[in-house]
């Protein structure tokens, strides 16, 4: 199913649910079931060919050669139903806590659960994660029971206070509840066991997995799409109930905090953290230093463009959980800043957490050694660099002078390289990569002098339209930079929709034409290559990666990838959205297509045409 099918079935779902939301959910369990009586099909179908052939023996009219292999057919098709009703899923990554671990938490979910009178969380898990989550996994595959795990992210603990850490515990508790979250849980539980399944079958070859394979391929993306809905509507009540225990207030509070703050950690803390590696050759652990970041404010300028960034993202068929701004209108609250946790919720551990603190950051750093020392070679390379372009500063072209600012923003993320850039431009005025540069030095809202500059940048050439369209319409539409500009907010957006409209052009050749297609060896210089290993030594998943240049017919000039990646150990469900959130934030110098080794394309296709990996993790 192509993905303008998908959104179509999606939408269908969506006003399904509108109209009638008890026939619309009696359709999704109908639905559901489908799958559950193709297995039993199969099942009835294997048992009885085995006891046809049985009551057989005897009688003329079917040679033995025919029942062997009938009965190898039946066999084969038994053994893949009974592993389809007794699928067996791993747990929550972390460490189980007893109640003496964490007895005020403890206490806290019995509070949750008398009041919306829930079953129990029968296992609460600690990890790493800045998130919590609530699973229900089948205890006896298929056709059993549940059980529910609770997880909870330490550095979530160390962002929230009590109150608004509760909301967030009581919004996956929310989850569980009444007749509505019982069949939103048997409906997670049962994709669950689909992908489980699938991911079974494609490791099989036989007549009975390419039988099933067919089925669950027009299967399972028609029950993602009818069960949409009800994915979303579920999030809506668990939020309702997160606001009915403990205010709509509190709960905005939590959402909004948990954004600003998921957005420094995402995109600050661990871009600090591993730049640490320049100068330290042994991983540092990073949870002892993100108790004491989170203890302070964030810094207001990042917090108001966090929070504005946080509220023009739009809800997609990607994921079911519902954008903040259409969360905060559901509470009837406005996007304001909170008054962010003055005391965290580590009290909710025995020991304040401390004894977690240094397990996870014992954990963290063997489970990083490798890549912190590859990180740390890396690093002192461009250590290097920088030294011989400082050695050569009065020779260097605009090339070598922008190398040399972007490459000590490396090693320093608040380096201060303006004259770098500034002396390019003296070089070569209309360089984009130093335009580029110079204008992320200048103070971000300062309207007046950064707006000339991306108007150059914008002109400067093709390739860097939409980056500049983008960043002059986001600098108009801050208040704080200035008195609205209705003429220049027009002219700029304009521009974005032009070059946004070829960036859709440009994606679609990309997705649209044959993986191995139209593809030349990479281009990357040594920095941007460098930036990329970066990136892929912080991504814990990737073994291995492999990068081509795609060249687009429309736009030849167009800098273009497709990234390979060999992602072990995860679902095709996790390797989707993996290599989803890769395209987004990966640093590389154009769009990026990125994909599993899996069936299409394979490892094989891949190193035929891909060849030598461009980066692998040691062991």
């Amino acid at each position: 199913m192509d993905r303008a099918d998908f959104v179509h079935l999606v939408r269908l779902s969506e006003h399904d649910s509108a109209d009638d939301s008890a026939r619309y959910r009696r359709g999704v369990a109908y639905f559901a079931a489908l799958g559950y009586a193709w297995v039993l099909a199969c099942l009835v179908l294997a048992v009885g060919i085995l006891i046809w052939i049985a009551a057989s023996f005897g009688r003329p009219g079917l040679s033995n050669f025919n029942r062997v292999w009938l009965g190898l057919f039946a066999l084969g098709l038994l053994s893949a139903t009974l592993r389809a009703l007794w699928v067996s899923f791993d747990k929550p990554e972390g460490v189980r806590l007893e109640r003496e671990d964490a007895p005020r938490l403890f206490d806290a979910l019995d509070r949750i659960r008398d009041r919306i009178n829930g079953p129990p969380v029968h296992h609460v898990y600690l990890d790493g994660d800045f998130n919590a989550s609530i699973r229900q996994l089948p205890r006896f595959g298929l056709l059993g029971g549940a059980v529910n795990y609770l997880s909870v992210g330490l550095p979530l603990l160390m962002a929230l206070d009590r109150r608004r850490l509760l909301s967030v515990l009581a919004h996956e508790y929310g989850h569980l509840r009444g007749n509505h979250g019982r069949l939103s849980a048997w409906i997670y539980r049962t994709r669950l066991s689909w992908l489980k399944l699938d991911e079974s079958l494609q490791r099989n070859e036989g007549l009975m997995a390419t039988v099933s394979q067919a089925f669950f391929r027009w299967y399972f993306p028609r029950f993602a799409a009818k069960t949409f809905a009800l994915a979303r509507h579920d999030e809506y009540e668990a939020d309702r109930i997160s606001a009915k225990l403990l205010g709509t207030e509190v709960a905005a509070a939590a959402l909004t905090e948990i954004a600003v703050k998921g957005a420094w950690y995402a995109e600050s803390f661990w871009q600090a953290h591993w730049a640490r590696a320049a100068g330290e050759a042994e991983p540092a652990g990073p949870f002892s230093a993100l108790r004491v970041q989170l203890r302070a404010a964030p810094e207001p300028v990042f917090a108001r463009e966090a929070l504005r960034g946080a509220m023009r993202r739009v809800s997609d068929v990607d994921d079911t959980h519902p954008v903040l701004r259409d969360r905060l209108e559901a509470f009837e609250e406005k996007a304001v800043l909170p008054a962010w946790s003055a005391k965290p919720a580590l009290d909710m551990l025995a020991d304040q957490g401390s004894k977690w603190v240094e397990h996870f950051d014992r954990q963290w750093c063997r489970d990083h050694a490798s890549d912190w020392k590859q990180h740390h070679e890396y690093l002192g390379r461009v250590r290097e660099r920088v030294d011989a372009l400082a050695a050569s500063a009065g020779r260097n072209n605009a090339d070598e002078m922008v190398e040399w600012a972007d490459l000590e923003r490396r090693l320093d993320v608040n380096a201060d390289v303006r004259s770098r850039y500034e002396r390019a431009l003296e070089i070569t005025p209309e360089h984009a990569g130093a335009l580029r540069g110079f204008v992320q030095m200048l103070p971000p809202q300062d309207r007046a002098a950064r707006l000339p500059v991306l108007t150059r940048l914008h002109d400067s050439g093709t390739a860097s339209r939409w980056w500049a369209a983008k960043t002059a319409v986001a600098l108009l539409e801050n208040p704080e930079a200035g008195a609205h500009d209705e003429a220049q907010l027009k002219q700029w957006r304009a521009r974005l929709k032009d070059a946004e409209e070829a960036e859709r052009r440009a994606w679609e050749e990309i997705t649209g034409t044959p993986f191995f297609s139209q593809i030349a060896m990479h281009d990357l210089s040594d920095f941007e290559m460098g930036e990329l290993q970066a990136d892929l030594v912080r991504c814990h998943p990737v073994s291995r990666a492999w990068l081509v240049r795609k060249t687009l017919r429309e736009f030849p000039w167009r800098r273009a990838y497709i990234l390979f990646v060999e992602l072990p150990g995860l679902v095709d469900e996790e390797r989707y959205q993996l290599c989803r959130h890769l395209e987004q934030t990966l640093s590389l110098p154009g769009a990026a297509l990125v994909l599993w080794a899996g069936h299409s394309p394979t490892l094989q296709e891949i190193q035929t045409h891909a060849r030598v990996p461009i980066w692998t993790r040691r062991a």
